[in-house]
């Protein structure tokens, strides 16, 4: 397993938009440095959604990735999600909260997945995209930096899943907004973004 594409993006607008967004990623070339905002340099715009300490760090997993390349018919080259590393080998549905990706001097831990939104949609030119992505269950993962440091394509990784009881990708998205009580305790028990934590213990 390793590291098979880094990338960043810059600020741009898209096509009919108003505002500017960091969506639009290419691979780098050489290292990049992760620290606990994640990778210095990555253009990130809608601080209210996106970005920060929780959401540090966005992984595709490459079997996910090619997923989608035979459900669009068309080739996803790295970045075309946003997503600022691809690993190899890894299936988005089975990754859980609490689960943690290794390689050089660098640990990160899955927080929370990957919410579809309108500017996601514009990105990909499929107006329909986001009830597409709902649909297939298979939402990106966000990651807090536990260690940082510097990364590039080629990395061997080391993944560990999470002990306790498992919060899945694909869970956190069907439940988004709307978290049935009875499941509270467990997604508190696991290593959960604090924007989702903070969502369960109010009030």
């Amino acid at each position: 397993m390793k590291i098979l594409a880094v990338s960043t993006g810059t600020a741009q607008r898209l096509a009919g938009k108003n505002y500017k967004t960091g969506i639009e990623k290419h691979p780098v070339n050489g290292p990049v440095l992760i620290d606990a905002e994640g990778l210095v340099g990555d253009a990130i715009c809608n601080r209210k959604h996106h970005g920060g300490p929780e959401q540090a760090v966005y992984v595709e997993g490459s079997l996910t990735l090619d997923w989608w390349a035979a459900e669009l018919g068309r080739p996803i080259p790295p970045g075309t999600f946003g997503e600022n590393l691809v690993i190899e080998a890894i299936d988005n549905r089975l990754v859980a909260v609490g689960d943690r990706f290794a390689f050089g001097d660098i640990v990160l831990e899955a927080t929370s997945a990957r919410i579809p939104c309108a500017t996601f949609a514009a990105h990909m030119d499929d107006p329909v995209f986001v009830k597409r992505y709902f649909r297939a269950g298979r939402p990106g993962i966000y990651c807090r930096v536990l260690s940082g440091g510097v990364v590039q394509a080629g990395m061997p990784v080391i993944y560990t899943p999470y002990g306790g009881e498992k919060v899945t990708m694909p869970e956190l998205m069907e439940t988004y907004g709307r978290i049935p009580a009875a499941d509270h305790t467990r997604y508190l028990s696991a290593p959960i973004s604090a924007k989702i934590r903070k969502l369960l213990t109010a009030g």
